[in-house]
C-alpha cells in the first residue's frame, strides 16, 4: 500500500470532533466544582449568621460581584484557550478588569479613611482564615476543571493551567463569601484578590505537569 493510500484510508475513518462537547465538559466541571465548594463552606465553615441584615447583604453582593466576574471572564477565555491554537485568540488583559476595579475602589476607601484605621482595613479580623480557606476550597474545583481540560488537548499548558486556577479561585471565593464576616472593601480587594491570584499561580505551575500529553 502506498503512503497516500494509507493516509487516505486513515483519514476516512476519523469521526468529526464535537467541539461543543469541550465546552460542555468544562462547564459541567465548573458546576461540579461550584457545588463542592458550596457544600464545603456550608457544612464545614458555616454560613454567616447575619445575612438577614442589610449591611451584610450589601457587602455579600459586592463580594459576589467581584468573584463571579472573575469566574465568568476566566471561564469564557478558558474555553477558547483549551482548543489547539486558541491561545492566539485570547487577550488575558481583560481578566484583570475585576482586580483593577476592586483595587481602585479599595484605594479610594483607604484614601478617605483615617490613617489609624488602615491596619484594620488591610487585615480585618479573618485574613489568615481567608488566606487558607479560599485556596483549600479551590482544590476540588481545580481538579474537576483540569480533568475536563485534559480532554481538549491544549497546547499552551502554562497559561491553560493558570486560567483553570483563576476559575477555581473565583469559584472558591464565591462560596467563601457566604461565610466571611470581613466586609471592608480593602480586605476584599487584597485577600479575595490575592488568594485568587495565588490559585492562578498554582495553576500555572501545575499545568505542565497535569496536562502533559
Amino acid at each position: 500500500m502506498k503512503t497516500n493510500e494509507l493516509i487516505s484510508m486513515l483519514s476516512s475513518q476519523v469521526d468529526p470532533v464535537d467541539t461543543r462537547e469541550v465546552v460542555r465538559n468544562v462547564r459541567i466541571a465548573i458546576l461540579i466544582g461550584a457545588a463542592a465548594s458550596l457544600l464545603a463552606v456550608v457544612f464545614v465553615l458555616g454560613v454567616r449568621t447575619d445575612l438577614r441584615e442589610m449591611h451584610a447583604q450589601v457587602f455579600l453582593v459586592a463580594k459576589l460581584a467581584f468573584s463571579l466576574s472573575v469566574v465568568i471572564l476566566a471561564s469564557h477565555y478558558l474555553v477558547k484557550y483549551i482548543r489547539p491554537g486558541g491561545e492566539f485568540r485570547v487577550r488575558f488583559a481583560l481578566t484583570l478588569l475585576p482586580f483593577l476595579a476592586a483595587m481602585i475602589i479599595a484605594a479610594i476607601s483607604l484614601a478617605t479613611a483615617p490613617r489609624s484605621n488602615w491596619e484594620t482595613m488591610v487585615f480585618g479580623s479573618y485574613w489568615l482564615e481567608c488566606l487558607i480557606a479560599i485556596p483549600t476550597v479551590a482544590v476540588v474545583p481545580f481538579a474537576a476543571i483540569m480533568a475536563a481540560v485534559r480532554l481538549a488537548a491544549p497546547t499552551d499548558l502554562v497559561h491553560t493551567g493558570a486560567l483553570a486556577g483563576l476559575v477555581a479561585g473565583g469559584v472558591s471565593a464565591t462560596a467563601y463569601a457566604l461565610h466571611c464576616m470581613d466586609d471592608l472593601l480593602l480586605f476584599i480587594a487584597l485577600w479575595y484578590g490575592g488568594t485568587i491570584v495565588l490559585c492562578t499561580v498554582a495553576g500555572a505551575v501545575l499545568g505542565p505537569k497535569l496536562l502533559r500529553w
